[in-house]
C-alpha cells in the first residue's frame, strides 16, 4: 500500500506525476491512497509506504491518454471532495486500456467527475459575478479588498482573471481557504482568514451599491446569498463545458429551438437570459453582459458597436465619453434621448491589457454573428419603427452584412421585415478626429443623420 501526500489542495501537477509514475509500475488504485499535506497522519491506514518507495520511471515506459481528461481531470482536482484524486487516479488507470471511457454516458466514475468540474465551473463564474471590492484606505494609500466563500479551491485558479480586469488597482480578495493579492505586478497568497478579520467598508461600499443596483450581494450578505444562486440560469452553459471536457456526450437536458421572439413584457427576462450568454470567448474576460436599455414602448433603437471600458464596469450601454457625445448629438438633433431604446451589436467588451489600459479591440465577424441573436431577440421584443446603426459593425449585424457606412448614410433604408434603418458613424469616431475643424464637420453631419430619426420620432407623436 502507498500513501500519497500532495503538498495542497490544487497540487494538480504533482498529482499528475505521481499518478503517471504508479501507472507505469502497475500500482492499482486500490493499493493507493491519497492524502494532503496537512491532513493528520495517525489517521491513515497502517502498513502504508510514503511516495518515495515507488521504483524509478523506467525512461521508455509511456502511455497517453486523451488529451479532454486531463482538462477534465485538472479542473475537477480543484472540488473539495476529499476522494478527488483517488477518482481521478481511478479513471486514469482505466483509460490506459479503455481510450474511449469517457464517452460512456453511464459510466459512474466519468459521472462523478464530470459533475465534480461542473460545480467547480459553476463556483468560479460565482466568484466572478458576486465579486465586490471595497476601497480599505484613502488616495495614494487606497487598497480594495473583497471577501467571498468558495465552495471549490478555485481562487489560486480565478485569481489571475481579476489581476487582468483591475490591474490598475491593488486589491486583495479574501476567504476562509486562502488570500488572493495583487500588487499591480504580481499575484501573491497568503493563508485564509475570518471574515471578521474583513476591513470595514468606507466610500467605495456606496460606489459599488450605486454602479451595480440590479445585483444586491454585498461582501456583509448572509451567506445564503452567496452560495444559492439560482442553478437554473446558469446551468445549460456550464454543462456545455461539460461536454467539451468529456468529448461532447453529457446531455441530460432535451435539445430545444432556442426561442427568438418575445413579447415586449419579457425585455426583463431577456435581458437576465443574456447575463449569462456563452455564444463567443468574449464572456471570458468580460466583466459582465452590457445589454440595452430603453423604453419598451421606443419606436427608435440606437445600435453601437459594443460596451467599452466604461460601460464594462458600469453594465450600462453608453456611460463613457461616446455616450455623452452621442448625448449631446441627439439634444441637437431633437431627439428625446428618454423615448429611445439604445444597444450595442456585440454585448461583451473586447480589448488587450497594456498595462494598466484595457485597449478596445474591434469585433470581428464570427463575435458579431455570435452576438447577433441577441439583436434580433431585443427588436422583437421592442418593436421599433426606426433601427440606427452607429458605425460598420452595427452596420453588419442591423444588415447582417458588411455593410459600407460612407455610401449608405443619411438616408432611411428599409429591412426585409419592413422596418426602417439609418446608417451612420459612430459617436467614438468622432471622438478620434486629431483635426479641430474636421471634428466640428463631422459632428455636424452625425447630428444631421439624428435628426432624420428626430422627424420620425415626432410624426409618431403626432399620430399617438
Amino acid at each position: 500500500m502507498y500513501l500519497i501526500t500532495l503538498d495542497s489542495q490544487t497540487d494538480f501537477e504533482s498529482w499528475r506525476k505521481t499518478a503517471r509514475a504508479l501507472a507505469l509500475h502497475q500500482i492499482a488504485p486500490a493499493d493507493v491512497t491519497w492524502s494532503v499535506q496537512g491532513r493528520a497522519k495517525e489517521a491513515a491506514p497502517a502498513g502504508l509506504c510514503e511516495a518515495p518507495g515507488i521504483p524509478p520511471i523506467e525512461t521508455d515506459g509511456t502511455f497517453s491518454v486523451p488529451a479532454n481528461f486531463i482538462e477534465l481531470a485538472r479542473i475537477a482536482a480543484l472540488h473539495r471532495d476529499g476522494e478527488r484524486f483517488a477518482l481521478l487516479y481511478r479513471l486514469l488507470w482505466r483509460l490506459r486500456t479503455d481510450h474511449d471511457l469517457l464517452e460512456t454516458r453511464a459510466d459512474p466514475d466519468v459521472a462523478q467527475a464530470t459533475a465534480m468540474a461542473v460545480s467547480v465551473h459553476r463556483d468560479m463564474q460565482r466568484m466572478r459575478d458576486v465579486i465586490r471590492f471595497r476601497e480599505i484606505g484613502r488616495e495614494h494609500n487606497a487598497h480594495y479588498a473583497a471577501w467571498f466563500v468558495p465552495e471549490h479551491h478555485i481562487v489560486e485558479f480565478t485569481a489571475p482573471f481579476f489581476a487582468r480586469r483591475y490591474a490598475d488597482m491593488p486589491w486583495s480578495i479574501l476567504t476562509p481557504d486562502i488570500c488572493a493579492h495583487w500588487d499591480g505586478h504580481a499575484i501573491s497568497f497568503t493563508p485564509g482568514i475570518s471574515q471578521t478579520e474583513m476591513p470595514a467598508p468606507n466610500r467605495l461600499e456606496e460606489t459599488w451599491r450605486r454602479h451595480f443596483p440590479d445585483h444586491p450581494i454585498t461582501p456583509e450578505a448572509p451567506k445564503k446569498s452567496h452560495r444559492n444562486l439560482s442553478k437554473a440560469s446558469i446551468l445549460e452553459p456550464l454543462l456545455a463545458d461539460a461536454e467539451r471536457w468529456t468529448g461532447g456526450w453529457i446531455t441530460p437536458r432535451p435539445e430545444a429551438p432556442m426561442k427568438r421572439k418575445l413579447a415586449a413584457d419579457d425585455l426583463d427576462a431577456l435581458r437576465k437570459e443574456a447575463a449569462h450568454c456563452r455564444a463567443c470567448h468574449l464572456y471570458k474576460d468580460a466583466t459582465q453582459t452590457v445589454f440595452g436599455e430603453g423604453p419598451k414602448s421606443a419606436n427608435i433603437m440606437l445600435v453601437g458597436e459594443q460596451p467599452g471600458d466604461k460601460e464594462d464596469l458600469a453594465g450600462h450601454p453608453f456611460v463613457g465619453p461616446a455616450g455623452q457625445m452621442l448625448d449631446r448629438a441627439l439634444e441637437e438633433a431633437g431627439v428625446d434621448r428618454k423615448k429611445v431604446y439604445v444597444t450595442n451589436a456585440v454585448k461583451h467588451f473586447k480589448f488587450v491589457p497594456r498595462g494598466k489600459v484595457r485597449l478596445h479591440q474591434k469585433p470581428n465577424t464570427p463575435e458579431i454573428r455570435a452576438c447577433r441573436q441577441w439583436y434580433e431577440r431585443e427588436v422583437s421584443a421592442i418593436q421599433p419603427d426606426l433601427i440606427v446603426a452607429m458605425g460598420a459593425t452595427a452596420a453588419q449585424s442591423v444588415f447582417g452584412k458588411i455593410t459600407p457606412i460612407g455610401k449608405n448614410r443619411g438616408r432611411l433604408i428599409e429591412l426585409p421585415d419592413g422596418r426602417k434603418a439609418l446608417v451612420t458613424v459612430h459617436p467614438s469616431y468622432l471622438l478620434r478626429l486629431p483635426d479641430p475643424e474636421t471634428k466640428v464637420l463631422e459632428y455636424q453631419r452625425f447630428v444631421d443623420d439624428l435628426k432624420i430619426a428626430a422627424g420620425l420620432q415626432k410624426k409618431a407623436a403626432r399620430a399617438a
